[in-house]
């Protein structure tokens, strides 16, 4: 049994743009949740936008971390999925179980959802958390600490693919170079689509883009991006994934695509944003949320990592310990980074082949 220490360290933010760390008691899991050592948590766009008081589901003050990777050191006495040892990460959705969403197998939008790592008491930016065990997914065994803080990240464009139908062979566009916008290329590429095109405002990140297998990039400052981005693909795109939620891409998004096309939504919108029904109504257009993932997502996304199709060092590009979590929200936030993570833990080391 390994010696967990009386008290933790956990990252808090008690008000907009600050920052803090907490010392209290190391929590006691209860009989279906399971106490697990923090190895890793990846700073997310969401951490961000919450440290500004910017995240519409996220209310201040709050305890940050659902991109968590760990290690399995206590369990509750109902627990049975996972044990003492395993490597883990959690799926940050904790539905309620029962009401309509959950039963009909759409939990990501429980209409009692909480979150992990996102205004619930439990978040993975301390030196350990507890979760309900039916939360945790077991990391490969062969996977690098750094593959496994990218599942997470990864579900979240995967769902976004499986909302947007058949890529197969289709053209897409994506709005956004960021973190999940490279993640977004790398899941669509893997669910068939044939032609992928990339905007942002920022060279180097559509730069990125293209070392991460984009056909083309456009800059999205130009006045043009529309037509730029469907003259890149050779045609209209059958579908695009807005991973930034503005004005102007949603506007873009809609000059980009066609008749029967479709929309998808990835990024988290900081206020509403008009639309052009008149054009979406005659021209049949889809336009499609896409919140979070499901536990099937999760799978993929280790599939997608373990075939190669994202490369762990490419993505992450700087890692910071816990004790300069300040230095960590900074670096996500400059437009200079791709994949901020906060180390906790020892590293696991890869299982040799």
């Amino acid at each position: 049994m390994p010696n967990i220490p009386a008290q933790r360290q956990r990252v808090y933010i008690p008000s907009e743009g600050v920052i803090t760390l907490v010392t209290e008691a190391t929590p006691v899991p209860e009989p279906q949740e399971a106490l697990v050592a923090t190895t890793l948590s990846g700073v997310c766009g969401s951490d961000t936008h919450a440290l500004h008081g910017q995240h519409p589901a996220i209310p201040l003050p709050y305890y940050p971390g659902h991109e968590a990777v760990g290690v399995v050191v206590a369990v509750g006495a109902n627990v049975t999925s996972v044990a003492v040892g395993d490597r883990v990460t959690p799926e940050p959705t904790l539905p309620c179980g029962n009401c309509k969403m959950c039963t009909t197998g759409r939990e990501n939008v429980c209409q009692n959802l909480q979150f992990f790592g996102c205004g619930f008491r439990e978040a993975g930016m301390a030196d350990n958390f507890t979760c309900d065990a039916a939360r945790l997914h077991k990391v490969p065994e062969e996977f690098t600490d750094h593959q496994a803080a990218l599942i997470e990240p990864l579900a979240t464009p995967v769902h976004a693919t499986s909302l947007a139908g058949d890529l197969k062979g289709k053209a897409v566009a994506i709005l956004g170079s960021g973190t999940i916008g490279l993640l977004m290329l790398a899941a669509a590429r893997a669910a068939g689509a044939r032609r992928i095109v990339v905007t942002d405002v920022l060279p180097d990140k559509r730069a990125l883009a293209e070392r991460a297998g984009a056909d083309a990039t456009v800059d999205a400052t130009d006045p043009e991006v529309a037509a730029k981005v469907r003259e890149a693909l050779g045609e209209a795109a059958d579908a695009v994934f807005d991973c930034v939620a503005i004005q102007p891409t949603v506007d873009a998004a809609f000059a980009m695509v066609d008749k029967g096309s479709v929309v998808v939504i990835v990024g988290v919108p900081a206020k509403p944003v008009m639309v052009d029904i008149p054009r979406m109504q005659d021209a049949q257009i889809r336009l499609q949320g896409a919140a979070t993932y499901l536990a099937e997502d999760y799978r993929r996304a280790m599939e997608i990592i373990g075939s190669g199709a994202v490369d762990a060092e490419f993505m992450i590009t700087s890692e910071y310990p816990v004790e300069q979590a300040s230095e960590a929200f900074a670096a996500s936030e400059s437009g200079h980074e791709v994949k901020v993570l906060i180390r906790i833990g020892a590293p696991v080391v890869k299982a040799q082949a």
